[in-house]
């Protein structure tokens, strides 16, 4: 909430979930989970993070991230994950950065999500192309941007959903990847 008129400029929800559960997760409509059933630390899934469009202070996210950063270790997560939405559905529009997600960004085999959405976008398998690191980051989500600066990964495949007419990529964060001076950042603001 801003402070000055107590209005409402971000909201998140976050379900926690055990691997035996991760099928009742919002991404595992479109993603196959399987691989993460084993994940034996706690797990909590991010999801519906919304800022007002209107509101442009930079601090939101970061006091965003403070409230989550407390919620991580009141409860010893150990990996955050959720979607992270492109906005529109041209694949051609993000061709840049899907390229650095391929090239630096994607997720450990072990754990990577399968494809269950009817319609995706291969990125990691079709794509041959050398990211210009200027162009993908600016057409990277600020969400997305934030979880890769902390150690996050992605899926292989962008999910094409034309209902909420966005490309999201299922991401995921392990809580020991988070550099130790970006965790003191973030337990400052928490």
């Amino acid at each position: 909430r801003r402070v000055s008129d107590n209005a409402l400029v971000c909201c998140f929800r976050m379900m926690p979930l055990s691997g035996a559960e991760i099928s009742r997760s919002y991404s595992a409509q479109y993603y196959a989970l399987e691989a993460l059933a084993a994940y034996d630390g706690k797990m909590v899934e991010r999801g519906r993070f919304c800022v007002d469009p209107v509101a442009r202070d930079p601090d939101i996210l970061r006091v965003a991230w403070g409230a989550m950063t407390a919620y991580v270790d009141a409860h010893g997560v150990e990996l955050l994950f959720g979607c992270s939405s492109f906005a529109g559905t041209e694949t051609a529009d993000y061709l840049d950065a899907v390229a650095m997600l391929k090239a630096r960004h994607l997720g450990p085999k072990r754990w990577l999500p399968r494809v269950k959405a009817p319609k995706v976008f291969r990125f990691a398998a079709r794509l041959r192309r050398k990211p210009d690191v200027k162009k993908a980051m600016l057409r990277m989500p600020p969400l997305l941007r934030t979880y890769l600066m902390m150690g996050g990964w992605v899926s292989d495949h962008a999910v094409v959903d034309e209902g909420m007419n966005t490309l999201h990529v299922f991401t995921g964060l392990e809580i020991r990847a988070i550099p130790p001076a970006r965790k003191r950042l973030l337990r400052a603001v928490a």
